[in-house]
């Protein structure tokens, strides 16, 4: 047969080429090289050494295509030939009786034989395209030469089709991915505040107000007040809720390090650049970046996060390219930014760049009555992770003695309360009077009010008086001042009777 080699290779060619799905590249080129070799199936298929055979990528035959992921077994004395072969563009390997070296009951073709082009990409073996054919002794010299020419076009065309596909799956990942994400940070935060109505309604009436805006935004309260919580509000009720929401805790990033993480560098512009890196500002484009503790920023990180909110640009490290970002910036910080602009340890006009519209988070102990909704909404959550079988019980009491103590860590600190009575639950009621004990112990009065030392027999009193007030008067049981002060209810009684405590009518006498 007289073949127009030009033509030939173009028409293979556009086939090949022709689609990203490689089922229907193979399928296309098989339906046209069928005509020029004797051909009864064609597949491509990936060299896996771990699995010790061959991986079947995609398989053409008479009767249509089919992708595939399965591993073809190849005999051990199979590929040490093959790993003795110099695989090259041009060399293609004819097999004409695969009885010779063992593959008829392997694929199980009996009396077939096959062709195999190597396919190499930069010098490296990433496929291989093989052709099978019923029968002895019918591949020849020829019909190598034709399929030799082939090597460059298939080669890219695995290649492509390959890294199409990782990244169609990469997409999908980051598709489901997002939509994790997105439904844990609305859990967190978004949909539901607790006390949005009672003791954070100011807070939530700022919220509304400035979340349209594109305006910073200054976060102040106590630590574990939760200023990320409300920092989510702003975003996810915002026009930018699509967009990014990226996190960055200014105090946990090493200072020699900052410039890099908020502004991204060059590749070179240090020992251990090895590669352009994108800053969180340029990942935040579109959306909004979240800067808590922006008090530990050092002062050069400052002056170049006035730039970005004044001109909206900024430089890599090492680079010399202004970058145009689209960022909102909500900030957060328990330090009192005023006395560091003072001490010149904040710089003045990015104070007054950020403080534009500032939101005070109120602590725990001026918000009381939302605990017993933070407790419940920290129960569920909790018994829920901790795989719980249903919400325990909380013992009669135990809310009012909550209420009363005095939360220097705030809501985080009632949370982790939480967390740790369920993990030591044991069954019945579920008590926090051991955790709350921690307040009245690590609290002593030392002084009297005209500034006397006390005698041992006055702290005693007080101390003894500061448990039974903690409980209500209750000295028995779980949550009893016995039990918090860690001695028998029969000898606190006795230690009541010696020092004149009268719990009852609130009296206190010593002798």
């Amino acid at each position: 047969m007289n073949i127009n080699e030009k033509d030939f290779f173009h028409q293979v060619t556009i086939r090949i080429c022709g689609s990203l799905e490689i089922d229907r590249a193979l399928m296309h080129s098989f339906q046209y090289l069928k005509d020029f070799i004797p051909l009864d199936e064609m597949w491509l298929a990936l060299l896996d050494k771990e699995a010790g055979g061959l991986r079947a990528v995609a398989i053409a035959d008479h009767s249509g295509v089919k992708k595939m992921d399965a591993i073809i077994p190849i005999p051990r004395v199979v590929r040490n030939k093959l790993d003795k072969q110099d695989f090259t563009p041009k060399k293609v390997i004819i097999i004409n009786s695969m009885e010779l070296i063992n593959l008829s009951k392997v694929l199980g073709y009996p009396d077939s034989s096959l062709m195999v082009l190597p396919l190499l990409t930069d010098g490296v073996k990433t496929g291989s395209l093989v052709m099978r054919a019923a029968g002895k002794d019918i591949y020849s010299d020829s019909h190598a030469e034709l399929l030799a020419m082939l090597h460059d076009p298939f080669a890219v065309a695995l290649s492509n089709a390959l890294r199409h596909e990782d990244v169609l799956k990469l997409k999908d990942m980051l598709a489901d991915e997002n939509q994790y994400l997105i439904r844990e940070l609305r859990q967190l935060s978004g949909d539901e505040i607790i006390g949005a109505e009672s003791g954070l309604k100011n807070v939530m009436d700022m919220v509304h107000q400035v979340a349209p805006r594109d305006n910073p935004v200054l976060l102040l309260g106590e630590t574990g007040v939760g200023k990320e919580v409300i920092a989510n509000a702003i975003h996810y009720s915002s026009p930018r809720k699509d967009g990014p929401f990226i996190k960055v805790n200014s105090g946990a990033i090493p200072e020699g390090l900052i410039d890099s993480e908020l502004f991204g560098h060059e590749k070179g512009a240090f020992t251990g650049a090895l590669n352009q890196k994108r800053g969180r500002f340029e990942r935040a484009h579109g959306g909004t970046i979240f800067l808590d503790e922006i008090g530990d920023l050092p002062m050069q990180a400052q002056s170049r996060l006035l730039r970005v909110i004044q001109q909206k640009e900024l430089e890599r490290v090492g680079g010399t390219k202004t970058i145009q970002v689209d960022t909102r910036i909500i900030a957060a910080t328990h330090r009192n930014l005023e006395q560091m602009v003072a001490k010149n340890k904040f710089r003045e006009d990015l104070w007054y760049r950020l403080s534009i519209f500032p939101i005070i988070i109120p602590p725990l102990r001026q918000r009381k009555s939302d605990i017993p909704e933070l407790v419940e909404h920290f129960l569920k959550r909790k018994s829920r992770e901790l795989n719980l079988h249903g919400i325990p019980p909380i013992v009669p009491g135990a809310i009012d003695r909550l209420i009363d103590y005095q939360w220097k860590g705030n809501v985080r600190e009632l949370e982790n309360m939480v967390e740790r009575a369920l993990i030591q639950y044991n069954g019945g009621f579920l008590n926090f009077g051991h955790f709350i004990v921690s307040q009245v112990q690590d609290t002593p009065i030392l002084s009297s009010t005209d500034g006397r030392m006390l005698t041992l027999c006055e702290v005693n009193v007080r101390h003894i008086q500061k448990a039974l007030e903690a409980t209500h008067g209750k000295i028995n049981g779980p949550e009893g001042a016995a039990r918090i002060l860690g001695i028998h209810p029969s000898t606190l009684r006795c230690k009541m009777d010696k020092l004149g405590i009268k719990y009852g009518k609130k009296t206190v006498s010593v002798h």
